[in-house]
């Protein structure tokens, strides 16, 4: 292997930026070679966090004057996970410029946040995306565009590593030439625990640290609960903390998440499924055993990833993700930003309320967002609207999996469903005007059929019409 990536380096034409890439891939192939067991967790040396470890919200001053928000303020760095494209629900180009509510887009959402922050305590708190090779030309054009013209806003990008995947038959790089537009597919982003190094790599990393910047906070541009925070920022500036991760209760929807531990009786570690023995997923799916998951959203003191970052290069656990390539076995390797709480100095978790867990990755969560259960704050922050745990919903994929699909079977708006429960749609159902869905609400359509206008539904089981049929029985 490293004969093969030394080729790859000589191809470059002495590119330093794209050397230090592949010695930093190597470090993590070599890692991988020789710990293969490295990620095996020995189930009887897990312990509950400690209060010390996991810390709750509650606990946290919440008295800040604005001249004290503002000195916060001036310290803090915004950095969105940008790395993800919208295939998964059938759109072109970067996630974030998908419309979440009414014309924003979780790009427009995210910047109108910072902009009031920075407006309304005169700061400057800067956006910065990390885009992957996917989306980091996109992007760039996006935030140049008219629209972002006047916006209070400084918004920076820097790109993460791309790494060679792996044949896995062989261990050897599947590409044979350095990344072009003609063999992408050879190449992939290594997860967002590249942040660490991606980013003390790119000139932003000095920049801001003789601007005086202090305090990064890191989380996915799609989870729409991420948003700033005084209270944590607060806490972890008076007790000048390394890192931070946000846990909040899990729920029999995150059973996958990762969770935090004390392990061995030592620093506070993230449990992810992968590194679960079989015999134990039923344990760690467990809501009773393991309370608590990883929202992602995570802080992070800017001089710290300076001191530590090669210990971050070498005691993150890999994540070994296979997957075939025109028909051939390879292996990405990976890790998770999240599982760096191990490594920093001082380190702990924040239990916060659920609704800074506000994720997109479907249509179902969008019609979640979209609907009257959230409400756009002064801040541009949504609040629920009630307190009552949000509905569960499914729509069929077959129907309502890309956002183009979604959209024209709610061309009319999103029901009401403040007091609904779970809804299940199975075949394609076009919902009317002022559609009021309460309590448990299933809908069972062989063939496309219409929910009426001003239809209110109430712990239903439907076997709908098709629309063929309403139609003639109009005629009639």
């Amino acid at each position: 292997m490293e004969q093969a990536v030394q080729q790859l380096i000589e191809k470059s034409n002495g590119k330093e930026h794209f050397a230090q890439q592949m010695q930093d891939f190597l470090i993590l192939f070599n890692r991988f070679v020789n710990e293969k067991d490295q990620s095996q967790i020995d189930w009887e040396k897990i312990r509950t966090p400690s209060e010390e470890d996991v810390k709750p919200y509650d606990s946290l001053a919440d008295d800040t004057s604005d001249e004290a928000i503002q000195s916060l303020l001036s310290k803090l760095i915004v950095i969105k996970l940008n790395g993800g494209l919208g295939t998964t629900m059938g759109c072109t180009g970067p996630k974030s410029v998908i419309q979440v509510r009414e014309e924003d887009t979780f790009l427009d959402l995210t910047i109108k946040q910072i902009q009031f922050l920075n407006s309304k305590y005169n700061v400057d708190v800067p956006l910065v995306l990390m885009n992957s090779f996917n989306t980091s030309e996109d992007s760039k054009k996006i935030i140049t565009a008219p629209k972002y013209a006047n916006v209070k806003v400084r918004i920076e990008c820097f790109e993460q590593n791309q790494f060679p995947r792996i044949i896995k038959e062989s261990l050897l790089p599947l590409p044979s030439d350095i990344p072009s537009d003609s063999n992408k597919e050879a190449w992939y982003p290594p997860g967002h625990g590249d942040f660490y190094s991606s980013f003390f790599q790119s000139p932003l990393y000095n920049q801001f640290k003789q601007e005086g910047k202090e305090y990064i906070f890191l989380s996915n541009i799609d989870n729409l609960g991420a948003t700033v925070d005084l209270r944590v920022l607060k806490y972890l500036t008076e007790n000048q903390v390394d890192f931070c991760m946000e846990v909040t209760k899990k729920t029999m929807a995150d059973v996958k998440g990762g969770t935090l531990i004390n392990y061995d009786g030592k620093a506070v570690k993230l449990l992810e499924l992968a590194q679960v023995p079989k015999h134990h997923v039923k344990d760690f799916e467990s809501i009773e055993k393991f309370k608590i998951f990883n929202t992602n959203n995570l802080w992070i003191r800017l001089p710290s990833i300076e001191t530590q970052l090669e210990e971050l290069k070498r005691k993150v656990e890999i994540i070994n993700n296979e997957k075939e390539v025109d028909g051939v076995k390879i292996i990405q390797l990976e890790t998770a930003a999240g599982a760096a709480i191990q490594v920093f100095n001082k380190s702990l978790g924040i239990e916060v309320p659920r609704s800074r867990f506000l994720p997109v990755k479907k249509c179902s969560d969008l019609m979640l967002v979209q609907s009257n259960l959230y409400n756009l704050s002064e801040g541009y922050c949504l609040e629920k609207s009630s307190t009552e745990e949000a509905p569960i919903i499914n729509l069929d994929d077959s129907y309502y999996k890309k956002v183009g699909d979604y959209l024209s079977n709610f061309s009319n708006g999103v029901p009401d469903i403040k007091e609904l429960t779970e809804l299940d749609v199975r075949g394609h159902v076009v919902f009317g005007k002022n559609v009021v869905l309460k309590g448990k609400v299933t809908l069972i359509a062989k063939s496309k059929s219409i929910i009426a206008d001003n239809t209110v539904l109430e712990n239903t089981t439907l076997q709908l019409e098709p629309v063929s049929k309403i139609n003639s029985n109009n005629n009639q």
